[in-house]
């Protein structure tokens, strides 16, 4: 792929898109691909975390911390942005990203990330405002999820 084509992809990700293209040109320049093969890890969950991935070609299956008992696996394609927050400040997976097929990710450091910002005041200004309005977004739905337990009846067998 071309640097042109990888641009044209990573506008097609929402969070990548409000950025505008003269950074994503950076970006686009500065990842890395890597081809995984199918049941190959990406990354396991408590790993130190440098960057981001985004799923070119293939599939991944995400497999939260703890017990595979309790909780469920979520397979994410191509499109898919693993590590947003991991692109900003330096955090811990909370997944194991296997590949489900072979898969081609594009990985994102967070040193070129920053960097990029950096160079692009205005596409950070919109990056914050995007961060913020889905935290607020988050907040609002938490709150309605608990007040909905709190007003619920209280049942008893």
């Amino acid at each position: 792929m071309t640097i042109e084509d990888d641009i044209a992809f990573l506008e097609r990700i929402p969070t990548f898109a409000l950025l505008g293209r003269p950074a994503l040109r950076i970006i686009a320049m500065g990842t890395e691909a890597k081809t995984l093969r199918s049941g190959e890890v990406l990354f396991a969950a408590g790993d130190k975390a440098d960057g981001g991935f985004v799923v070119q070609k293939g599939s991944l299956a995400l497999q939260p911390y703890g017990s595979e008992e309790q909780t469920r696996e979520v397979v994410v394609g191509v499109g898919a942005l693993l590590g947003e927050l991991s692109l900003l400040i330096e955090n811990a997976r909370p997944v194991t990203a296997t590949a489900l097929e072979s898969t081609t990710v594009l990985r994102i450091s967070r040193s070129l990330f920053v960097k990029m910002l950096e160079g692009f005041p205005d596409a950070a200004q919109r990056l914050q405002n995007h961060i913020a309005n889905r935290a607020e977004q988050a907040t609002k739905e938490m709150i309605t999820q608990v007040r909905g337990r709190l007003d619920a009846p209280n049942v008893r067998s």
